[in-house]
């Protein structure tokens, strides 16, 4: 990973089975378009998230791609159906082999 980031979820900690739940996802991340340059005129390299991914016990249930124009410490927000109790996994990837993971835990009754 060529840059130090943040990450933070947040959702219910539990819920009942078959009940939407609502998640949001946020990366601090400094984006660079690759569009800008220096003040000595140098071109200033992109650098962005282009993946999101969440898995829900191994199985994907929401992507996301990005691009230039995608602004700083992107939040993503969407729902799911709470199905069992599990392990929810938060996967970003962008430039020059940037990675962050997360994880969150839900108790479905």
């Amino acid at each position: 990973m060529n840059k130090t980031s943040r990450t933070s979820i947040t959702m219910p900690a539990t819920a009942k089975q078959g009940s939407i739940i609502e998640i949001r996802a946020i990366a601090q991340h400094d984006m660079e378009s690759g569009f800008r340059y220096t003040e000595g005129g140098k071109l200033i390299p992109r650098d962005i998230i282009r993946e999101f991914t969440c898995t829900y016990n191994n199985v994907e249930i929401f992507r996301a791609d990005f691009y230039p124009g995608t602004g700083a410490n992107p939040l993503i927000i969407f729902t799911t159906i709470a199905t069992e109790t599990g392990n929810l996994e938060f996967r970003w990837v962008g430039d020059d082999g940037y990675e962050a993971v997360n994880q969150a835990h839900i108790m479905v009754s």
